[in-house]
């Protein structure tokens, strides 16, 4: 089974001359940084969050803000002026969750719209208003980034262009780089190649793949993993997470640590 997600949620903003970087009063600017919340309380009291689940604040800009709870992704263009966050709309994917989840995104959406302030005191950030209090920290700090090399990466999505492309209930496709070697899988076939890196892209040279007939979303899967497993590749880790992209256009893998 295959899922495609067309037109998810992209806050891009650009903007001539040079950028106004929002600080609070020790000087101190969330933007470029993301964070995880470590304390949620309301009245003094903690605030339980949805099982599983954790607030991640990710300050792309000056002007952009995406969250996520543990269900959409959401965002909003932002103003931090004054140490305070002024956000007056939002958008983002609309993935049916469990009323939990669901009503944790509600939350933080009619938080963040609340116009809370906003304090940075060196990697903490603690977000206010009224009764409600969020603490959050560095995501580098919280879930230091996994390492490229040895750990096995499985795949959890392909992208086309604007489209995103999930498989479910097959076996999964898998990545592992070591030393100037990769080995996988396509879920439905083994292959082992060459590969450089840099701090920021890979270098993948030809595979040597093993011959096994692949049929349906399997043979899709299989196709797509080995197009998109070649030649130059700019890569990120995002903790658990790593990002494959082509240099040419918008496709590649997406990719989550263990089997």
């Amino acid at each position: 089974m295959r899922m495609r997600l067309l037109g998810l949620l992209v806050v891009s903003l650009t903007a001539c001359g040079s950028e106004v970087v929002a600080v609070d009063d020790a000087g101190g600017s969330p933007v470029g940084t993301s964070y995880l919340s470590v304390k949620v309380t309301e009245d003094g009291k903690v605030k339980p969050l949805a099982p599983n689940t954790r607030i991640r604040l990710d300050f792309r800009n000056d002007s952009a803000l995406s969250f996520h709870t543990g269900c959409n992704q959401l965002g909003g263009e932002i103003s931090l002026d004054g140490g305070t966050i002024v956000m007056d709309g939002y958008g983002g994917t609309e993935m049916g969750c469990d009323p939990a989840r669901q009503a944790q995104d509600e939350w933080l959406a009619r938080f963040l719209m609340d116009r809370p302030t906003w304090k940075l005191e060196a990697d903490v950030l603690t977000i206010t208003r009224g009764g409600t209090t969020l603490v959050l920290q560095d995501r580098k700090v919280v879930e230091p980034d996994l390492p490229l090399q040895g750990t096995t990466w499985t795949v959890d999505g392909m992208m086309t262009k604007e489209v995103f492309e999930h498989f479910y209930d097959l076996p999964p496709a898998t990545i592992t780089i070591k030393g100037g070697r990769v080995i996988g899988s396509t879920g439905c076939n083994q292959f082992h190649g060459s590969v450089t890196h840099t701090a920021t892209t890979l270098t993948v040279g030809d595979l040597s793949v093993t011959d096994k007939a692949c049929t349906g979303d399997a043979a899709r899967l299989h196709d797509g993993v080995l197009a998109r497993l070649k030649g130059k590749l700019a890569y990120s880790i995002d903790y658990d997470r790593l990002e494959l992209r082509s240099s040419g256009d918008a496709t590649g893998l997406d990719l989550k640590a263990g089997k």
